[in-house]
C-alpha cells in the first residue's frame, strides 16, 4: 500500500456518484491509517464552504458532512487556488482545516515517493 494517497475530486453535485466516491475513498483511507490529501477542484470547490456538504444528496451514500469530518480528522483537504478564485472563495470563507493551495503544491504531493494519486 502507498504511504500516501492524494485524491483529486473534480465533480460536485452535477456528478453526485463520482463526487461521493472520491469522498468515500478518502474517508475509508483515513480510517485505514493512510496519509490522505483530498483536493477539491472544479465544482467540488463548493464543498470547502461551511454548510455546503449538507446540501449534497445521494441515495445509499454516506452523508457528505460525515465524510468531510472523517477526512479532516486524520487527513488534509485542499481547495485549488484557481478554483477558489473563480468562485470568489477566500481563506476566510472555508471550513476550519481546509487550506487553499495551487498546482505547484499538488505536483509536489503527487510526485513524492510512496504516493498514489487518484482523480475522480
Amino acid at each position: 500500500m502507498a504511504k500516501k494517497l492524494v485524491i483529486k475530486v473534480t465533480a460536485g453535485a452535477e456528478a453526485p456518484e463520482r463526487c461521493s466516491q472520491a469522498f468515500t475513498v478518502a474517508a475509508v483511507a483515513v480510517a485505514s491509517g493512510v496519509d490522505v490529501s483530498l483536493w477539491l477542484t472544479g465544482e467540488a470547490a463548493w464543498f470547502a464552504l461551511p454548510g455546503r456538504a449538507a446540501t449534497f444528496e445521494l441515495p445509499h451514500a454516506a452523508p457528505l458532512p460525515d465524510l468531510v469530518d472523517s477526512i479532516l480528522s486524520g487527513g488534509r483537504i485542499t481547495l485549488c487556488t484557481q478554483c477558489a478564485a473563480r468562485r470568489e472563495i477566500t481563506e476566510a470563507d472555508v471550513l476550519t482545516g481546509v487550506r487553499i493551495a495551487g498546482a505547484q503544491v499538488f505536483v509536489q504531493e503527487v510526485t513524492a515517493d510512496g504516493t498514489q494519486a487518484l482523480v475522480y
